[in-house]
């Protein structure tokens, strides 16, 4: 279920996100405790996953210092009261039609191309590589932005240039990868791997690259705990694969090749996931989400 805002206009709303208009030049993202998992918007919500998320990107856009689509703070005025905490007031840009993704490490659907083909979005690897492994540098491996309930698809470089032009798809794999690496580096400081991670951009006005969406939350990027680190197994991560082993393990009952939904998710599993994505914001911004704005706070 999305706000009913009435003085903005609805735009949009993704697996997890509410747009709305707030005037010509200025948007309200509202981030809702929706969580996905499989390409299904689950029916549980997570409890204060909308402001996690949100506080995530807000460390983010200031840590990093790149131009970037924010247009107010957290608690802006413009922010209906019950949705502070949750949402960004941001600058209305055309968006750039491709996910920007930069990996460090194996895993997920790289390592599915990279078995296939020895190659990740055409990207050559050295061979032997094998789960969770770091790759000798990080790459840049776009994808299409897919519609809701589809999967977003792995696509090579020259398909980026081809889709926006050499200039731009040039532009964008620079930039992916300093903002990887300049993320990476804090998030190691911080005992945490950053294995990966997917960026949006924007165009401004002049035609250059601004930093929008979301960006290094728990929910496009695959972070590990450096202190239990293994290459060749399945890391676990600060995200929502609590949710994931659930539903595919025993007590869930769900069959994930079947057309039925997931059913509701425990309280158990719903508390464990909530925790562990509070603590990916503690451990990297080092902040403390009890301080986070909210409804109570303005």
């Amino acid at each position: 279920m999305r706000p009913d805002l009435a003085e903005y206009t609805h735009i949009a709303s993704g697996k997890v996100r509410d747009i709305y208009r707030i005037d010509e030049g200025t948007l309200l993202l509202v981030t809702s405790d929706r969580i996905s998992a499989y390409d299904f918007v689950l029916q549980t919500p997570i409890p204060d996953k909308g402001r996690i998320l949100t506080a995530a990107s807000f460390f983010w856009f200031d840590y990093l210092g790149v131009p970037d689509h924010l247009a107010g703070g957290p608690a802006d005025e413009r922010i209906p009261a019950d949705l502070v905490g949750r949402s960004m007031v941001v600058h209305a840009l055309p968006m750039v039609p491709v996910e920007c993704v930069a990996r460090g490490y194996l895993t997920g659907s790289g390592l599915a191309d990279y078995t296939a083909t020895g190659a990740v979005c055409g990207v050559t690897l050295p061979a032997g590589l094998g789960e969770a492994d770091r790759l000798p540098e990080p790459i840049f491996t776009p994808a299409t932005k897919a519609a809701v309930g589809d999967h977003d698809e792995n696509v090579s470089f020259e398909h980026v240039a081809e889709t926006v032009g050499a200039d731009l798809a040039a532009d964008l794999r620079a930039t992916t990868l300093d903002v990887y690496r300049r993320a990476a580096d804090l998030a190691a400081e911080r005992g945490i791997i950053l294995a990966d991670t997917k960026f949006e951009f924007g165009q401004a006005a002049d035609g250059s690259l601004v930093l929008a969406d979301e960006v290094l939350t728990p929910d496009s990027s695959r972070y590990w705990d450096a202190t239990v680190y293994r290459p060749g197994e399945v890391q676990p991560s600060f995200d929502k694969q609590i949710v994931r082993n659930w539903l595919t393990g025993p007590d869930s009952g769900w069959d994930r090749a079947g057309e039925a939904p997931p059913p509701a998710l425990p309280d158990d599993v719903v508390m464990r996931t909530r925790a562990r994505y509070i603590e990916a914001y503690e451990r990297i911004s080092q902040l403390s989400f009890d301080d986070w704005p909210d409804r109570a706070h303005v």
